[in-house]
Parts: C-alpha cells; sequence; structure tokens
C-alpha cells in the first residue's frame, strides 16, 4: 500500500495528512499558516516532508496557479501566494517523487475518484467560493489541455458589454459574475437601479457594504430585493453551466465551495436539462469537503508514479 504525504497550499493556509493510494487517511489532518515570503514557504515545505520522508513513498502537492505537465512547478503568476512561488522546483523539496497539480483539478479528480462523481467517466467539478475553480474529467481522464492549464472555467466570457472587471483584469469573466463576488456586484448594482431596494431591509445600507452573507440572510427573511438578486446571479450561473454542458455533454456536474450550499440543485438542473442541446446532466454537491485537495493530489500522484 503506497503512503503519500499529501499537501494543499493555499493562500492563507496549509494542510497536510498521510493518505493511502485509495484517498483514506493514515493521519489526522495539520495545519499551519501560509510564510508570506517564498524562502520561508521553501523551509517550511522542507520541514513538513521532514517529519514524514522515512515513512512514506510520494510527496504530493494541491495548488493554486497553472500546473507544468510534468507536474513539477507551478508556472503562472498565483497573487495569493509569496513572490517568486512559480520559479520553486518542487522535484527538489524531497527525496522521494514529488508529484504537484493545480487544487481545482484536485478536488476533480477526488470527487471523480471518491466523491460525488463516482461511476461518472465525464464529469465538472466547479468551486464556487470567492471566485470560480473547476476541473473537467473527460472519458475517465483529467483533462490538462497542451500545457496544463485546460479547466480555467472562471475565465469563460459571459454577457459581452456589462463590463465587469475580474480579479484576472480582464472584462465579463464568468467569475466575476457568478462567484461568491459576483454575488456581491450584482447586489450593489441591483441596489442602485431597481425598486425593490427601495422597500429593502437593507434599504438604509450603503450598497456597497452588502455582503453576499446579507443577501443569504435576506431570503430568509422573503426580502423582495435579496430575491432580485439571488435570481439574477444563480441566472448568471446557470448561463455558463449551459454552456459547459453543451461542449463537454457530462453525465454530471458537481458544485463544490461556499456558494454551493445556497444553491437549489434540483432547480439547477431542470433549467439548465430545458436549455442544452446533449442528453440531460445531473447537479451534484461535493462530497470531499476541505480534503479533496489533498485526495485528489494523492491519488493522482499514484496514478503518476
Amino acid at each position: 500500500m503506497k503512503k503519500i504525504l499529501a499537501i494543499d497550499a493555499g493562500g492563507t493556509k496549509i494542510i497536510y495528512a498521510v493518505i493511502n493510494e485509495n484517498g483514506e487517511f493514515l493521519t489526522e489532518v495539520k495545519k499551519t499558516f501560509t510564510p508570506k515570503k517564498i524562502d520561508e514557504l521553501t523551509n517550511l515545505f522542507k520541514q513538513i516532508i521532514s517529519e514524514y520522508e522515512n515513512e512514506i513513498h510520494i510527496v504530493s502537492f494541491a495548488t493554486a496557479g497553472a500546473v507544468n505537465l510534468n507536474n513539477t512547478r507551478v508556472e503562472s503568476s498565483t497573487p495569493n501566494m509569496p513572490l517568486g512561488y512559480n520559479s520553486l522546483d518542487f522535484s527538489l523539496l524531497s527525496k522521494k517523487p514529488v508529484f504537484v497539480e493545480n487544487d481545482a483539478n484536485c478536488a476533480a479528480w477526488a470527487e471523480y475518484k471518491t466523491g460525488a462523481a463516482i461511476g461518472d467517466k465525464n464529469t465538472i467539478i466547479i468551486t464556487l467560493g470567492t471566485g470560480i475553480g473547476g476541473g473537467i474529467i473527460v472519458d475517465g481522464k483529467l483533462l490538462r489541455g497542451k500545457s496544463g492549464r485546460a479547466g480555467e472555467i472562471g475565465s469563460m466570457k459571459i454577457n459581452s458589454g456589462r463590463n465587469r472587471i475580474c480579479t484576472c483584469s480582464r472584462k465579463d469573466c464568468y467569475e466575476s459574475y457568478a462567484s461568491g463576488t459576483g454575488l456581491k456586484k450584482t447586489a450593489e448594482e441591483i441596489a442602485l437601479n431597481s425598486p425593490s431596494f427601495n422597500t429593502s431591509i437593507y434599504k438604509n445600507k450603503n450598497p456597497e457594504d452588502i455582503t453576499t452573507y446579507d443577501i443569504i440572510d435576506g431570503l430568509k427573511s422573503n426580502d423582495e430585493y435579496s430575491k432580485e438578486v439571488f435570481e439574477v446571479w444563480q441566472n448568471d450561473l446557470i448561463t455558463g453551466l449551459i454552456g459547459l454542458v453543451n461542449i463537454f455533454d457530462p453525465e454530471s456536474i458537481v458544485i463544490s465551495g461556499g456558494m454551493g450550499q445556497f444553491i437549489n440543485t434540483k432547480l439547477i438542473e431542470d433549467k439548465i436539462n430545458s436549455e442544452i442541446v446533449v442528453s440531460p446532466v445531473k447537479i451534484k454537491l461535493a462530497k470531499s469537503g476541505n480534503n479533496a485537495g489533498m485526495i485528489g493530489s494523492a491519488v493522482l500522484a499514484v496514478q503518476k508514479y
């Protein structure tokens, strides 16, 4: 049985544990904060690895950013990680084989192998949080593209002409509408333009200060403004999903991330299936939770080595 030290490296925290080739945890999950400087982060990685190096077979990383086809380094700019992160050669961190993959791809593989998409040879996993991440499984294989950067779902163009600036500095990306950040922006725009805001429980609040949590709480209070905001946001979410389903014809789309808990999967599934030109799709909620990155990176690492 292969033992893998799986490390999920994020901009705020790093979590890690030893996992076997079936995605089962052999140790408790440990957590530490992510250093702000690259040399400190590199030393932290080496320290974590040294604790387990003699008892494991492989080290696996799930990380933000686009990873090269050799799974040895992050090639894209990752503003949430220390400056110089994309120059780090992960293969030099250990005497054991080291595997690196994008965290959204790892989460997708975890759901495909051990989570909500078990048995679905074609599936798309979308992470709805502050931004949008994604991973695509085609015929039982992770879609990586010519450079390893496939699956950048959040950067799809939708609603051309509305001119929202995305976190990538481009305009009208899917992420700028269907993410948590997109919900907040929709709330601000509707507050400035819709009569429903005048009778809302938030009518005395500055539109720029309305949060995603306000909108969710407003739904619970049957606030008409909050319902209008959420419906527009949900329709933007559905617009992108329809395009993805028509292109990839998957058995399922799995929704993960903090915003996933607020959606009505049956309603979204019905709307998508009423508009697509391919066979019906199932909309599911993810099962792997915060451990998805570690599980997926471990199972993918074993497959490669």
